[in-house]
């Protein structure tokens, strides 16, 4: 009877513990103080046997053949698997060249190991259709995996999404040789994944790899979740230009997990919409609750990044994650062409190696202004980082004037070693900066 009496003792203060922690979870808030919901707390990986009939693309007519471009006999595939209520298209072990192919309501995709779904490295086998890209709705190239007006689309597996990018850098590389204003979308390259106006969806386990332009957008959609990726394409040698790992375009409600990252650009990035009157524009929408956490950074330009297409962004968490060696931490892009609102933002439980952790950056890549009279001020406010171990050459690279608003910056429990001397720690530039318990190199500021 002791034994049983100490048995139901031990489950009752375990449940109790678990009840407790559960609790504490939910309570969590964003920056601003609204709750963060539920959803944030499942990560729980998608069991693909539990997303329907398998279609394993080579028993429907697709060849087992490296060299062969097979766009048409794989969309005819996804299509029969729509067709037919919903179900997984299946990539199995060997390497499948395709142009853009579109996923449709019902449909997943499963890459089993050793799986290569891989881009053909000529542009003309990707459709040009209305998109979504930079910032700017237009026509454009579509993607290699396309979904549009989707509800809980899954992409998993071992396998890899490769953009067999190398012809699309080196061209690029060439064309801004021979014209430096060369912009992303003349040198004509697709992206790897492109999501929009969708809901539930998850990329999980699989990796990323060698994107032409890009590497997934996602854009107007709620509840997306980036779990356990690998994310890379080349940053030595050949560069991979604009191969952001994630850019959230407009997006609400996306959980970013145990991810790795390394591109020759930014890691998680928010977008929404650039130029004079970006606020204005119905195809542009804001950024809202976005959490990066438990991720490894290799070399980005920015393990988190708003803008250069971005003009209102709230409640994005940075936290529980490595910078192995990135250019920037923290990155704000700030256009003088774009009226610009970032607000609440919290880095925390940083470390690991950077240029800069704190960037507030100038941006004029791609520049065009127009005549506004309201044009409003562009403010970055609210802005937390605590919880820092970091090497930095400079923790703190703020202008000392530029032609927006900083204030409320909040610096809590950091220790960096900085090797900054050009552009010191300041902490009256910002208005309204808290600093607690920070030491720079040893010394309390």
């Amino acid at each position: 009877m002791k034994k049983i009496f100490t048995m139901m003792v031990l489950v009752t203060l375990i449940v109790s513990m678990d009840v407790d922690a559960r609790s504490k979870r939910k309570k969590e808030s964003f920056p601003d103080g609204t709750e963060i919901p539920v959803w944030f707390n499942d990560t729980v990986r998608v069991n693909p046997n539990t997303l329907g009939k398998r279609y394993v693309i080579t028993d429907y007519g697709v060849m087992m053949d490296s060299t062969l471009v097979q766009t048409d006999a794989i969309q005819q595939v996804i299509d029969r698997v729509a067709g037919e209520g919903g179900g997984v298209v299946v990539i199995p072990h060997g390497t499948f060249l395709s142009g853009s192919l579109f996923f449709r309501q019902g449909t997943h995709l499963l890459l089993e190991e050793g799986a290569r779904l891989k881009g053909s490295d000529r542009i003309r086998d990707f459709k040009v259709l209305t998109t979504r890209i930079e910032g700017q709705t237009c026509k454009y190239f579509a993607a290699l995996v396309n979904a549009d007006g989707v509800d809980g689309f899954v992409i998993c597996g071992k396998g890899t999404i490769d953009g067999n990018g190398l012809s699309y850098w080196e061209e690029f590389w060439i064309r801004r040789e021979w014209n430096r204003n060369c912009t992303n979308k003349d040198a004509q390259r697709p992206r790897l994944v492109y999501i929009s106006n969708s809901k539930n969806v998850c990329i999980q386990g699989v990796n990323l790899v060698n994107s032409p332009y890009w590497t997934t957008h996602i854009y107007r959609c709620e509840r997306v979740r980036y779990q356990d990726l690998r994310i890379m394409s080349s940053t030595s040698g050949v560069l991979a230009p604009s191969t952001d790992a994630i850019d959230v375009d407009g997006c609400t409600d996306v959980h970013v997990r145990n991810c790795y990252m390394s591109v020759n650009d930014d890691g998680v990035c928010m977008k929404g919409g650039k130029g004079t009157w970006a606020d204005k524009d119905s195809t542009n929408s804001p950024v809202r609750n976005v959490i990066i956490e438990q991720c490894t950074f290799g070399l980005v330009h920015g393990c988190l990044t708003l803008g250069s297409e971005a003009y209102d962004c709230r409640n994005i968490i940075l936290r529980n994650c490595t910078a192995e060696n990135s250019w920037n931490v923290l990155m704000l892009k700030m256009r003088p062409d774009t009226p610009q609102k970032y607000e609440y933002v919290r880095i925390e439980n940083m470390k690991g190696k950077c240029r800069n952790f704190l960037n507030v950056h100038r941006w004029t890549q791609f520049f065009k202004m127009e005549e506004r009279p309201d044009m409003p001020v562009s403010v970055c406010r609210h802005i937390t980082m605590r919880g820092i171990e970091m090497e930095c050459r400079n923790f703190y690279n703020v202008p000392a004037k530029g032609q927006f608003e900083l204030s409320d910056f909040s610096f809590e429990n950091i220790r960096v070693k900085d090797d900054a001397k050009d552009m010191p720690f300041h902490a009256t530039r910002i208005p309204n900066t808290v600093v607690k318990n920070v030491m720079i190199n040893g010394k309390e500021m």
